[in-house]
């Protein structure tokens, strides 16, 4: 049996924090607000993947209501949400993303990126994909005022 997941996030850039992407901090003059380090791109993927198991979203399992989440790290969230999948008994087919950001440029940081998720979710790097684009200065990311991510998910049963 298979399992598709879709996830999405959004977060405002402020003045003031680290920008942290796949759980790693990228030197910026900016970070992203929120609750927690507000990785946008780990947030998408927790969501695709408890979106693909059907227990909601990452708001139900970790609410910026608790205050045990402020400012906590994504990515220990994103390995206990692989706890669900590994007690589900599925596996990760494979993570496709997108990082929507027109600033700053990513490419020198997506390989690292994706080594820091495949080791939390005990994948290989080669079943996880991320893609960095721009919105070509339209709207509010274009305008450097926000980022995006998408994420999309396989699970496969045993």
């Amino acid at each position: 049996m298979f399992r598709i997941g879709q996830g999405f996030d959004l977060h405002r850039f402020v003045e003031g924090r680290k920008l942290i992407l796949g759980g790693l901090e990228i030197p910026y003059e900016k970070g992203l607000d929120g609750h927690s380090d507000a990785d946008v791109l780990v947030h998408a993927i927790i969501d695709a993947l408890i979106g693909a198991l059907a227990l909601g979203d990452i708001g139900k399992f970790f609410p910026d209501t608790d205050q045990q989440y402020k400012n906590a790290d994504s990515m220990k969230l994103l390995a206990k949400v692989n706890e669900h999948i590994i007690a589900s008994e599925y596996k990760i087919g494979n993570i496709d993303s997108t990082i929507i950001i027109e600033r700053p440029k990513l490419r020198d940081y997506i390989d690292t990126m994706r080594e820091n998720i495949a080791q939390i979710l005990g994948i290989d790097i080669s079943q996880i994909n991320i893609k960095a684009k721009t919105s070509e200065k339209v709207g509010i990311v274009g305008r450097g005022e926000a980022a995006i991510a998408e994420a999309v998910v396989l699970l496969i049963k045993g």
